[in-house]
């Protein structure tokens, strides 16, 4: 009886771990940034993952800060993000492993059609600067800030810089400056209201432009200075047992895959004649375009390379 009590355990127990492995959806937590979630890339991303995988997946988007306070903690599996300083941050404190580059696209300065600053013709700095300039001189809004430590807010500090200004001085003085404190879509409808200026991502700006819900102008593109780069990368499973790690590794392979990078760069060519996000993984390999996939060395590699060494964590297959 002992011996038969036993043997129906041992089954039980491996009809249950069949069960999960291969019939049980199993979920898989994603942090992500509203700019990619909010061009319905994502959910044309999860529906044709999921028709493969018996994966369940879940985006939670907001700012990549937050995405990446997400990984830290151990609350996703996976987090996808577009701010190198802070990637390099995660990969050094061992909260996340494995990042790749998987799309790219530009950063642009929008505003009312008017030009009431007068910046087209002029690169980020000069427009810049025009803005501050109008701003000071007419004080009326003219200036929406994302304001939530997202990648496009970090970025946008640091156009600032560029310019010669302080964000965190601009923020807390200027009149004419104001924090949204809100996700990329809606900034841009509150630039619409005010007839301001902000610094959008080029995949929402041409989401809302399109479904007519901005009437906001792009009037800078396509500089090294606007250059947007995403990318993948894992919870560390060591730092967080419970993470869902081997779901992420086969989600980072498929975003990477031929098939992955093809749905990304066909993304929206229908709807917006034009890619709102470009491939990088063939790219990187073949070095070319150029200048573009220099600057993606320049503005995105740690040590010359998208994932040092020390952080593949036994998953060279991602880099061959």
């Amino acid at each position: 009886m002992l011996i038969a009590a036993a043997t129906m355990v041992i089954v039980i127990v491996a009809g249950t771990l069949v069960y999960f492995q291969y019939f049980a959806r199993r979920r898989l937590m994603i942090s992500t940034t509203t700019s990619l979630y909010e061009t319905g890339l994502l959910d044309k991303i999860e529906k044709t993952y999921e028709a493969k995988h018996n994966v369940d997946i879940n985006f939670i988007a907001v700012g990549t800060g937050i995405a990446i306070q997400h990984a830290q903690n151990g609350d996703v599996d996976l987090t996808l993000v577009h701010s190198p300083t802070l990637e390099n941050t995660s990969l050094v404190q061992g909260y996340c492993i494995c990042r790749k580059i998987i799309a790219y696209n530009f950063f642009t300065i929008v505003g009312p059609q008017s030009d009431p600053a007068a910046i087209e013709g002029l690169n980020v700095t000069e427009a810049l600067k025009k803005i501050v300039q109008y701003g000071r001189s007419q004080n009326v809004t003219t200036w929406i800030s994302r304001g939530d430590n997202s990648g496009t807010n970090t970025k946008e500090a640091s156009l600032w810089q560029k310019a010669g200004y302080n964000y965190s001085t601009l923020s807390a003085e200027q009149t004419w400056f104001i924090n949204a404190s809100q996700g990329m879509g809606e900034t841009l409808l509150k630039t619409e209201e005010f007839s301001a200026y902000t610094l959008a991502d080029k995949g929402t700006y041409l989401a809302y432009k399109t479904d007519n819900r901005i009437t906001l102008k792009a009037f800078i593109t396509e500089e090294y200075l606007l250059l947007n780069v995403y990318s993948a990368m894992a919870v560390n499973q060591t730092l967080h047992p419970t993470v869902n790690s081997a779901d992420a590794i086969e989600f980072i392979k498929y975003l990477v895959s031929d098939e992955g990078q093809q749905l990304i760069e066909n993304y929206g060519k229908d709807k917006y004649n034009q890619s709102l996000f470009f491939g990088a993984v063939q790219p990187l390999k073949q070095n070319s375009p150029q200048p573009y996939v220099q600057w993606i060395k320049n503005y995105a590699f740690f040590n010359g390379t998208e994932c040092p060494q020390q952080y593949i964590d036994g998953h060279p297959e991602l880099y061959g």
